[in-house]
């Protein structure tokens, strides 16, 4: 007999403070709506999971959300197969410009193809309220300037007017998106401060603070106990418009956090081991929930480093249940007493509130993390995950001077040391000096904790005469305006500026790539004696070239590290045995010496933190009063519900809708396909998507000097991801990027940069100028790599320009889930190596050509599929794949050629309903 269920059979009433009653969807209902589960079963679920089960429950109605996908997650099994798919509906959505540019893109277009198949424009529109913070824009031009804030605003605005005349828009056009101006803060950050209300009232509807956000580290909300993460702009476009966020039954593990963090360790020093343990214990695509006595002692902040940092450790969240600390952190932050209230007893009256103890929950693996253990480390120099103790960073830097290139080092072993070189003023350069020092990026800027102990260094080191070389590019970016308020309280804005790191922007900055230039001459002897200079950083990726390009070591730590590295001046040194400058007097000054008590903090942060700051600074509405500036207010936008896509090298229609029919066209069999590139291991979105700045003799900078853009004017590719010419051009044109397939250069060495092989010619030319050209002559192409293929951040671009390339699918031994998806999302076949096979075992070189029959047929979740290899030399051999598409949605995705079709069709399918 199939099982019925609707969401009146949950509902119940709960009183709130000063006698105020509510509604919610209980899920102490569930044992008696013959779903199988009982009350005691139901408590030793994971938290995260019974928060996504709250949705369902609220929205089953057949055809989205059925009874038995309720009852199958009220049933999770900790340790069962993974096949059931979880149709997640959420609360709201969270966009960052340079994804959320593009989806306003989308949006534009579709509104344009429903209008051609004879509907309303505004049959398009976001079915859930959608937040766009404008974050990701600024760049670190002027440093040490009195009015540095000031002129990188004004060039920010002055580079951007006609992106933030489209977005200003899209404002006007959708009901339902409301835009955080430039200079506001960023997005993770005014998320945590402000955006999260931790539980949502809709009328006399309660229900949990849910979200999807198109930036990876949305997971820093998880610290408040919200369920959300990071998604591809695509797949927040379908949420937007009313599709479930669909994925598997997810596997959850369980941190158990035992101890207490030691004197003088940092959150960040804790994110770092927490990252480390967690990539090698392998959470990817898995939600992880941190419980125990260690966690309930984290301060709320504490919590945001951690859970900001889960795309770093691979899961799909970082998620600490909501408690008293949660609840205290809302009051302290301005949300109101009501606010607070209903926070406390909605999560009360659901059994969710308080943090779990050991053997409370039931997990499908359980890690240990001793608190107490945890000392005092740096991450890199090229992934996040490579955690450095402090003593060790000296050796091991030099270590990786002579590690060949291929294993992650910077294969010097025979060559001699590189004499310094002179740069002018007195200084001059050498491997390991420090020549970006940043205290930039939301998961540490979101700490008052870390921040008021950076300013606390610096004043020590200020008293004793310490100052640090005008050579490096140091940089204060604050995630909020509250963090400059309380900084100033402390008198701690002053001994700061004195040591460079003044405030240069409420944004990213350094941390997403936007460190701005080197002086001339620093980054000429860089680049010109192949120098190992270093970029020290607060921030969570340190990539290869995403801080700079000139830049090769880049080491992530805490806000009073970096201050420590820029004043030492270098990485090869010893912070714990060796002193890191001298003072005014000329007497060596040590770390110690300086390093702020946790007394110091504490007492600072009492003095200076106040709830009517966040009340005050994020008061009244996104265009007028303090969250706007005249600079905005100032720009004049196009009105209506239709854009009308005046002739820019920053928006354009994108062609993802070209030619739509109203039912999806037969998928199309790949035959006599070629490798457009093999990659190896580690291949992120920063490798992939456009990124950085535009070089003038890269295919997008010579297709923006062909209209009329000059080099100066080119601003950055996350700047101009509404043009779809640019980032198709952009697209794995990574300057660090390797193609196995091509030939060694000089010496030997592998070729850097975006370079393919057009077979059968082997002619050597841009991957861009190749991929046009194999799609000239109709032939399919590949993608081959290695492990992790597309971690990092949830670039769409990475999947829209990769689909603008030609390519049909990309064969890999692991993908990063949010990538993974993305590529769906496009109309692009994941496929991944099994058995122990790879690009070396079946010997490809990308001369062969390759068929895949099967591929256009009616593809199911995971099914093996067949790769047919005809290698040059005319033997034939052929590999076992299985499809990474994981749902029964994923395959409608596909089906339609990506999920913009999909979500168009069922939207106007809809609107020919009867009513």
């Amino acid at each position: 007999m199939s099982l019925t269920l609707r969401p009146a059979d949950s509902l119940r009433s709960l009183t709130l403070g000063e006698g105020r009653t509510a509604q919610f969807h209980a899920l102490g209902a569930l044992p008696d709506l013959n779903l199988g589960v009982s009350a005691a079963a139901l408590a030793r679920l994971p938290v995260s999971l019974r928060i996504v089960l709250e949705s369902l429950l609220r929205h089953v109605d057949g055809r989205r959300v059925t009874a038995e996908q309720v009852r199958q997650l009220a049933r999770w099994q900790p340790k069962a197969p993974r096949q059931d798919e979880i149709p997640f509906i959420v609360a709201r959505i969270v966009l960052q410009d340079f994804t959320g540019v593009p989806l306003l893109c989308d949006l534009a277009a579709m509104r344009d193809a429903a209008v051609r198949f004879g509907h309303e424009a505004g049959v398009i529109e976001p079915q859930v309220p959608v937040d766009l913070v404008v974050d990701h824009s600024v760049q670190v031009d002027h440093f040490r300037e009195v009015d540095a804030l000031d002129l990188n605003m004004r060039l920010e605005f002055r580079r951007n007017v006609e992106r933030y005349r489209f977005i200003k828009w899209g404002q006007q056009a959708f009901h339902n998106v409301r835009v955080i101006p430039p200079g506001i803060g960023i997005v993770h950050q005014v998320n945590l401060e402000h955006l999260a209300r931790g539980v949502i009232r809709r009328g006399d509807l309660l229900l949990p603070d849910t979200l999807v956000g198109t930036d990876s580290h949305t997971t820093m909300i998880n610290a408040l106990g919200v369920v959300g993460w990071g998604v591809g702009g695509i797949e927040a476009e379908a949420g937007m418009l009313g599709q479930p966020v669909s994925f598997l039954t997810p596997d959850v593990v369980g941190v158990h956090l035992r101890g207490k963090l030691r004197p003088g360790v940092t959150a960040t020093d804790l994110v770092l081991v927490v990252t480390e343990r967690l990539r090698r214990f392998g959470v990817v695509g898995q939600f992880v929930e941190f419980f125990g006595a260690g966690a309930a002692s984290l301060s709320l902040p504490d919590r945001a480093t951690i859970a900001n940092m889960a795309p770093e450790y691979g899961a799909t969240m970082g998620f600490f249940p909501p408690d008293e600390v949660a609840a205290g952190y809302l009051a302290a932050t301005g949300r109101s007493p009501a606010e607070v209230d209903a926070y406390r007893r909605y999560f009360q009256a659901q059994g969710l509130f308080g943090m779990p103890a050991a053997g409370d929950i039931d997990y499908s693996r359980e890690l240990l993390i001793d608190l107490d253990e945890v000392t005092a480390c740096v991450a890199g120099p090229k992934r996040p995950q490579d955690r450095i103790a402090l003593p060790d960073l000296k050796a091991r830097f030099a270590q990786l001077l002579s590690v060949p290139v291929g294993e992650g080092g910077y294969g010097r072993a025979d060559e001699p040391a590189p004499p310094r070189v002179p740069v002018g003023s007195g200084q001059d350069l050498g491997d390991g000096d420090v020549l970006i020092a940043a205290i930039t990026s939301c998961t540490n800027t979101s700490n008052p904790g870390v921040m008021l102990a950076a300013g606390l260094l610096a004043r020590k080191a200020v008293a004793r005469g310490m100052r640090v070389a005008t050579h490096i590019k140091t940089s204060l970016a604050p995630g909020s305006r509250v963090v400059t308020h309380y900084l100033g309280r402390a008198g701690l804005i002053e001994p700061l500026e004195a040591l460079g790191f003044r405030v240069v922007a409420y944004g990213c900055t350094t941390c997403i790539g936007n460190a701005g230039p080197l002086a001339a001459a620093v980054e000429l002897a860089v680049t010109r004696h192949d120098l190992v200079c270093a970029a020290v950083l607060s921030g969570n990726r340190n990539f290869e070239a995403r801080i700079h390009p000139a830049l090769r070591a880049n080491f992530l730590m805490s806000p009073p590290l970096v201050v420590a590295f820029a004043l030492a001046g270098r990485v090869d040194i010893d912070l714990t045995r060796e002193p890191l400058g001298v003072d005014g007097q000329g007497r060596p000054v040590w770390l110690h010496e300086i390093w702020p008590t946790p007394k110091e903090i504490a007492t600072t942060q009492t003095k200076s933190m106040d709830r009517a700051a966040y009340r005050d600074l994020y008061a009244a509405g996104a265009t007028q009063g303090p969250l706007s500036h005249p600079l905005w207010s100032r720009i004049t936008a196009p009105t209506g519900e239709r854009y009308t896509w005046e002739p820019s090298t920053y928006i354009a229609r994108p062609p993802f809708l070209d030619g739509l029919t109203l039912a999806p066209a037969a998928l199309r069999p790949i035959v006599g396909a070629r490798a457009l590139a093999i990659f190896g291991d580690s291949i992120t979105t920063d490798h992939i998507s456009p990124a950085g700045s535009i070089l003038p003799g890269s295919p997008a900078g010579v297709w923006l000097q062909q209209h009329g853009v000059a080099p100066a004017d080119f601003n950055s590719y996350g700047s101009r991801r509404g043009q779809h010419e640019v980032m198709l051009r952009g697209t794995l044109a990574n300057v660090r990027l390797r193609n196995r397939a091509l030939p060694p250069g000089p010496e030997g060495l592998a070729v850097e940069g975006g370079f393919a092989l057009h077979q059968p010619d082997g002619a050597v030319d841009t991957l861009f100028n190749v991929a046009m050209a194999y799609q000239r002559e109709g032939t399919p192409t590949l993608l081959f790599a290695g492990e992790e293929y597309g971690s990092g951040s949830s670039r769409d671009w990475a999947a829209k320009g990769t689909r603008l390339l030609g390519v049909r699918a990309v064969v890999a031994r692991s993908f990063e889930r949010i990538h993974r998806a993305n590529l769906i999302g496009m109309g692009v076949l994941p496929l991944q190596f099994i058995d122990g096979e790879n690009v070396d075992s079946l010997h490809l070189r990308g001369d062969e050509r390759f068929d895949l029959p099967g591929a256009d047929g009616a593809l199911q979740p995971g099914q093996l599929l067949t790769l047919y290899i005809e290698h040059a030399d005319g033997r034939r051999s052929h590999c076992l794949l299985r499809l990474r598409i994981d749902t029964a949605v994923e395959a409608d995705y596909h089906r339609h050629g990506g999920i913009l079709p999909f979500v168009l069709r069922e939207r106007l399918a809809r609107e020919l309903e009867p009513a």
